[in-house]
């Protein structure tokens, strides 16, 4: 789950500070694959806004919404009736890490957070996937399509919401 979180916010961020993007939406599909090669995966849609907003809504596998704004995580899942509230990670500086990223070839990029290497591939104006190996050495790669960017979102969009009587939990 940590790794998940931290992606998330990394993907929040990496749009907003490679091309000077201020909002970025696309529909994902993002693949784990370890080291049998078993793959997982997941689809869905996503926003981001600056500063450090972003939701990710999980379509499938199952259903999951995730939200990250300077301060907290929450994720809401509907299917057990739970929402998780995560503080961020507080040396986390996304901007400061993209804007150091380093051209490797032709569209393609590499940039480090903490033991981790991130590869961001671009295509025209538009990023198309960011891929890197997790902690526990899984294969992440979140390829995005139907991209826009630098257009108006509502603030609403970043606003959790879930049922009342849904179990929460601070972490």
């Amino acid at each position: 789950m940590k790794s998940i979180i931290f992606i998330m916010m990394l993907l929040s961020q990496a749009f907003a500070s490679l091309e000077n993007i201020n909002t970025f939406e696309a529909d994902f599909t993002q693949t784990i694959t370890d080291e049998k090669n078993t793959v997982l995966a997941y689809s869905g849609h996503m926003f981001a806004s600056k500063p450090q907003s972003v939701r990710w809504t999980y379509l499938k596998p199952v259903k999951k919404e995730i939200y990250i704004n300077s301060f907290e995580v929450t994720v809401v899942e509907p299917e057990i009736e739970q929402v998780i509230f995560r503080k961020v990670e507080s040396d986390f500086n996304f901007f400061r890490m993209i804007s150091n990223s380093k051209e490797i070839k032709k569209n393609t990029y590499e940039t480090s957070y903490k033991n981790s290497k991130f590869k961001i591939v671009k295509n025209a104006n538009f990023i198309e996937s960011i891929s890197y190996i997790d902690e526990f050495e899984n294969r992440v790669k979140i390829m995005f399509k139907n991209q826009k960017q630098n257009q108006k979102i509502s603030e609403t969009t970043f606003a959790p919401s879930y049922p009342l009587t849904y179990d929460m939990i601070r972490d």
